[in-house]
C-alpha cells in the first residue's frame, strides 16, 4: 500500500486534536484524584460517625409493607432492598424500600445520613429501618399514602456502587437482560408482570375447583408422544428411551373413570427450532378433561374458563389494579364468544385478500399459520371459537366431526393481539378408531395400551383442552414477548440462568 507525507495543514489540525485531548485527559483524571479524594475525607469524617437505637422508644413491631395501613403512628421495624435512593444535602437522604409485598417511602435525616453505611448506600443493598409510620400530609404523594421517619436503621447486605442500574436496565440488549434476569426481575414492571401470574394461577385452580375438578399430577417423564415426535426432547431413562412430555392429556383421560373431571398444572416440553415472540420450549400447560360432554359443551366450558378466571383475577383489587397498570385498554371479555367454523375462516381470508408470503391464497386443508390468523382475529376484534379442522391437521386422538368424517371436533380459542391460547378437542372414544388412527399416523400401538385401554374398560364421551399460561398472561397484560411472562425463559439457545 503507498503512503503519502500528510500536509502541513492536515498535520496542524491533527496535532492541535491530539494536544486538546490529551488536556481533556489531563483535566479529568484531575477532577477523578479531586472526587477520589474528597470521597476518602468525607468517609473518614464518616467513620467518626455512630448511630445506635435508642433505648427509650418505643419497642418497634416488625411489618411488611403490605400491612402499613394498620400500622400507622407506630413504631415499626421493616426489612427490604433499597428500590431508589436519593440524597438531599448532607442531612436528608429519601429511600425507596421494596419487600415483595410494596414499596415504602423512608426518611432519614442528620446522623442516619452521615454514616459510612448512609455514605456507601446504593440501590439493591438489603436494610432493616426502625421509624415511625406516618400519613403524608394531604397534598403530598408516596406509596401506600404514608411514609417512615426512620430513627435507626443498619445495612444488612451491600449492594456494588450503582446497585443493580450498573448491570441491566431496560434499553439493554436482549441477550444482556436474558444474561441478568435474576436482576431484571426486580424492576416494578418485570416483577408486576410475574405477580399478577401469581394471582392468575390462583384464579385458574379457584375456577376448577368451583366447578368440580380434581387436581392431578401427571409424570414429566414418558414414552409416548401426544403432539407430534418433531417437537420431543428425548432422554435416556436408566437406559430407556424416554422424553420430556408435550403434554399431560393423555394421561389425564386415564384419570376420567376414577375422578370425574380433572385438571392439571403442569410444565410441558417442545423442543421447536423457533424464536418468535409466541414460542418457548417450556411453559406452563394448564389442561383440563371431562367425561359425559358434547362438543357443544366443550365449547361452553372454555368459554366459562376464560370469562370466569378474567372476573376472579379483576375482583382481586391487587389484581385489578395490576391489570390497569399494565393493561390500561383491556376489555373483560363478554359471553357468547364467536364461534366460526374452520372452512369459513378459510372463506374470511379469501374475501379479505389475506394471502401466503407467495401470493397464493390459503385452501382448505391447509394449517392457518399465526399471521393470517392474528389478522383475521384482530380485524374481527373479539374471542373467536375457531373449530371443526381437517383430520389431516391435528392429531391423532380427536373424534372424528359426525356426518363427515373429514373434520374433526376440535377447537382453538383465538384472542385479538395474542392468537391462539387454548386448544381443545372431542377424544376418540371408540376403539376401533383409534386403533385406526395409530395406524394411519404410523404409530405403534403398543406402548399406548394404557390409552388404548380407556376404549376398552367403559368407553365414554369426553373431551378436554390445553392451555398455555403464559400466552394467557400475555394477553391480559398486554405483554408484547411471551419470554417476559415465564420467570426464567427457555427456548432454542438458552437455558440459563
Amino acid at each position: 500500500q503507498k503512503f503519502e507525507p500528510i500536509a502541513k495543514s492536515q498535520l496542524k489540525k491533527v496535532t492541535k486534536l491530539w494536544k486538546d485531548d490529551q488536556k481533556k485527559q489531563v483535566a479529568r483524571r484531575k477532577k477523578e484524584d479531586e472526587d477520589a479524594a474528597k470521597r476518602a475525607a468525607a468517609l473518614e469524617e464518616a467513620a467518626k460517625v455512630s448511630i445506635t437505637e435508642d433505648p427509650s422508644l418505643p419497642a418497634a413491631s416488625l411489618m411488611k409493607i403490605l400491612e402499613g395501613v394498620q400500622h400507622r403512628d407506630k413504631r415499626i421495624k421493616v426489612n427490604g432492598w433499597v428500590h431508589r435512593l436519593r440524597r438531599q444535602g448532607k442531612n436528608m437522604m429519601f429511600v425507596v424500600l421494596r419487600d415483595g409485598t410494596g414499596f415504602l417511602q423512608c426518611v432519614l435525616t442528620d446522623l442516619l445520613c452521615q454514616t459510612v453505611d448512609a455514605l456507601t448506600l446504593s440501590t439493591e443493598a438489603t436494610v432493616c429501618l426502625y421509624g415511625t409510620l406516618m400519613q403524608v400530609p394531604e397534598g403530598k404523594q408516596a406509596p401506600g399514602g404514608h411514609e417512615l421517619q426512620v430513627d435507626y436503621w443498619q445495612v444488612v447486605g451491600s449492594s456494588p456502587a450503582g446497585g443493580a442500574d450498573a448491570q441491566i436496565n431496560k434499553d439493554a440488549h436482549p441477550d444482556v437482560q436474558l444474561d441478568k434476569r435474576h436482576l431484571l426481575i426486580r424492576g416494578e414492571n418485570s416483577s408486576k408482570v410475574l405477580k399478577l401470574r401469581s394471582l392468575l394461577m390462583k384464579a385458574f385452580t379457584d375456577h376448577y375447583f368451583s366447578r368440580g375438578y380434581q387436581w392431578m399430577s401427571p409424570p414429566a417423564l414418558v414414552q409416548t408422544q401426544c403432539e407430534g415426535g418433531s417437537t420431543l426432547f428425548d432422554l435416556n431413562f436408566f437406559g430407556e428411551k424416554a422424553y420430556l412430555t408435550q403434554s399431560s392429556q393423555l394421561y389425564l383421560e386415564t384419570c376420567l373413570p376414577s375422578f370425574g373431571d380433572v385438571f392439571c398444572i403442569e410444565q410441558s416440553y417442545r423442543a421447536e427450532q423457533s424464536r418468535t415472540r409466541r414460542h418457548v420450549a417450556c411453559y406452563t400447560h394448564i389442561e383440563a378433561e371431562c367425561a359425559f360432554i358434547d362438543f357443544s359443551q366443550l365449547l361452553d366450558k372454555i368459554e366459562d374458563l376464560v370469562c370466569d378466571v378474567v372476573e376472579r383475577v379483576l375482583a382481586n383489587p391487587e389484581g385489578a389494579q395490576m391489570v390497569k397498570d399494565l393493561n390500561p385498554e383491556f376489555v373483560t371479555p363478554t359471553r357468547p364468544f364467536k364461534r366460526m367454523k374452520y372452512s369459513e375462516a378459510i372463506q374470511y381470508l379469501e374475501d379479505n385478500d389475506i394471502r401466503k408470503d407467495d401470493g397464493s391464497l390459503y385452501t382448505f386443508g391447509e394449517d392457518i399459520p399465526e399471521m393470517p390468523e392474528r389478522k383475521m382475529t384482530d380485524a374481527i376484534g373479539c374471542p373467536i371459537l375457531l373449530h371443526s379442522f381437517p383430520a389431516s391437521i391435528k392429531a391423532f386422538y380427536m373424534q372424528k366431526l359426525p356426518g363427515d368424517s373429514r373434520l374433526t371436533e376440535s377447537v382453538d380459542l383465538l384472542m385479538p393481539s395474542v392468537g391462539e391460547i387454548v386448544g381443545g378437542s372431542m377424544r376418540m372414544d371408540n376403539y376401533e378408531e383409534l386403533m385406526e388412527a395409530y395406524k394411519r399416523e404410523g404409530l405403534d400401538p403398543k406402548p399406548y395400551y394404557w390409552y388404548t385401554d380407556q376404549r376398552v374398560y367403559g368407553s365414554a364421551p369426553h373431551g378436554g383442552y390445553g392451555l398455555g399460561l403464559e400466552r394467557f398472561l400475555c394477553w391480559l397484560s398486554n405483554t408484547h414477548h411471551i419470554r417476559d411472562a415465564c420467570l426464567y425463559p427457555r427456548f432454542v439457545g438458552r437455558c440459563t440462568p
